[in-house]
């Protein structure tokens, strides 16, 4: 298994604005910080993660993503932003563009920003285990 930093792999976390259960659901705030936060932060602080990406087509989720660190070098179209929208649909626009801008990775990791549980410890966890399978 390569060490930590020697496999270029891309965090993703998807965060459109169009939530109908709960509006804006993804920066509201959750024990003192918006919810996407959590997500972003444990991102960084991931022994493995060579680069957070936030897709997203709010400026608002763009503006609060860019504060916490994270990389938004893009806003995604809307007409990946629907109720519908495939999420393979937008890994792989989001994939895409990051070509068109030069990046490459070897490993992804898709991360729901509505999991503020989820630590740096556990992502480091699922991709040791994932590294480790054949």
């Amino acid at each position: 298994m390569l060490a930590n930093k020697e496999r270029k792999i891309i965090a993703i976390i998807p965060a459109r604005a169009g939530s109908k259960g709960l509006p804006n659901k993804n920066i509201l705030n959750c024990a003192g910080k918006p919810l996407i936060a959590w997500t972003i932060q444990s991102a960084l602080r991931s022994a493995y993660i060579s680069k957070t990406l936030i897709t997203t087509d709010s400026l608002k989720i763009k503006q609060i993503a860019k504060q916490y660190g994270a990389w938004v070098p893009f806003m995604r179209d809307h007409s990946l932003s629907k109720d519908d929208s495939s999420m393979n649909d937008v890994i792989h626009d989001t994939l895409a563009r990051c070509v068109d801008l030069g990046c490459k990775f070897d490993l992804i990791i898709l991360l729901q920003p509505t999991s503020p549980l989820r630590t740096a410890q556990d992502i480091d966890e699922a991709i040791r285990l994932f590294l480790s399978k054949k």
